[in-house]
């Protein structure tokens, strides 16, 4: 008797440990918006401003926040510390206020390497809402229209590059990502770059991780290929050449191309016309002639369930758009593709890669 009711307790277990397998995934999207607000209400500024600690009270002072809702911000700061968000303490006394800080996650909210413009551009509501009709799009046949227009009725870049209020969060979005990932990029692979006497970083928007490579190694002439309208709008630099262009037209000659974060945007034989622009613009290997790729790599880097799960999520964000993130098979097939004979893969940026391609 007693085996039968441990094995029904197990059974009943198993139940329940399913039951929160598909609530914990329901509810996720509750942690996104529990970082949206956080960041829109400029909470961790505001325990910044307090010397990187505050109670409810002190952050309330900085913030916009109605008296009632005091109680209300108690419950939202709950998520973001379970979350690991926020970091809290709390008094010995049980009446007293807890105190919040910062953790690793939300010191990157503030100061000069915050990533608040790019995680507040990923979570507009113009990305995100797509993703509600997301069972309805894979009813249709391809080629069909992208998630993202059958939600919008306009494709991306003609919301990005004509909508007043899209196109600045855009590009500080990218500008905030850029310097982020160079930077930590330029100190663990100072060596991709040694050698480059010359360097384009194609569709590299307004210069950000042109300006980082020209910075730390400024013996290399740095330039910014890009479409006559964002070159149009790049602020003034004098370390950097802006050059109008179309990658899938021309690229103009130098010793390396850099493409960042550029072939996720596209599909295959896109990809392979833009390689081989690139392939055509560089010389020859034993000449110092190459490509470095910052992009995803699926699959490559550290194996826990965290990185795996960003990177496949990563993925499906750029669905929306008709982007990919790809696996390594996926970059051969495109690599290969557009004649170039050699790659290296150096798994050293999170859930991103830096490539390597040899002509």
């Amino acid at each position: 008797m007693g085996s039968i009711q441990e094995q029904n307790h197990t059974d009943q277990q198993a139940l329940l440990d399913a039951q929160l397998e598909l609530w914990h995934s329901t509810f996720a999207f509750i942690k996104s918006m529990a970082l949206k607000s956080a960041m829109e209400l400029r909470i961790a500024d505001a325990i910044h401003h307090h010397g990187g600690t505050a109670t409810i009270t002190q952050i309330a002072t900085k913030i916009t926040l109605h008296p009632s809702k005091i109680p209300c911000m108690r419950r939202l700061m709950r998520v973001l510390t379970v979350t690991g968000i926020f970091s809290i303490a709390k008094p010995p006394a049980d009446d007293g206020d807890c105190v919040y800080g910062f953790t690793p996650a939300s010191r990157l909210l503030v100061g000069s390497v915050s990533l608040t413009p790019t995680l507040s551009l990923i979570l507009n509501n113009i990305f995100v809402s797509p993703f509600l009709g997301l069972a309805t799009w894979f009813e249709h046949e391809l080629p069909d229209l992208t998630l993202f227009e059958m939600s919008h009725g306009k494709a991306v870049w003609d919301v990005i590059g004509h909508d007043a209020t899209m196109s600045p969060l855009f590009n500080a979005g990218m500008v905030a990502d850029s310097r982020f990932l160079m930077d930590i990029a330029i100190k663990e692979c100072a060596y991709v770059f040694q050698g480059i006497n010359s360097l384009i970083d194609v569709a590299g928007g307004h210069g950000a991780a042109a300006l980082a490579i020209s910075k730390a190694f400024p013996h290399i002439e740095c330039s910014v290929l890009d479409l006559a309208h964002v070159i149009a709008s790049a602020p003034a630099c004098t370390r950097i050449n802006y050059i109008a262009g179309d990658m899938f037209e021309s690229i103009p000659p130098t010793n390396t191309i850099f493409l960042k974060w550029v072939m996720h945007d596209w599909v295959d034989s896109k990809c392979v016309t833009i390689l081989k622009n690139c392939k055509k613009a560089i010389p020859p290997r034993d000449a110092g002639g190459k490509v470095i790729i910052v992009d995803t790599v699926v699959g490559a880097g550290p194996s826990n369930l965290k990185h795996k799960e960003t990177q496949v999520l990563y993925d499906l964000f750029f669905m929306i758009v008709n982007g990919i993130e790809r696996d390594e098979q996926e970059w051969r097939k495109i690599i290969f593709g557009a004649g170039f004979t050699d790659y290296k893969i150096i798994p050293v940026l999170g859930v991103r890669s830096i490539i390597e391609l040899y002509p």
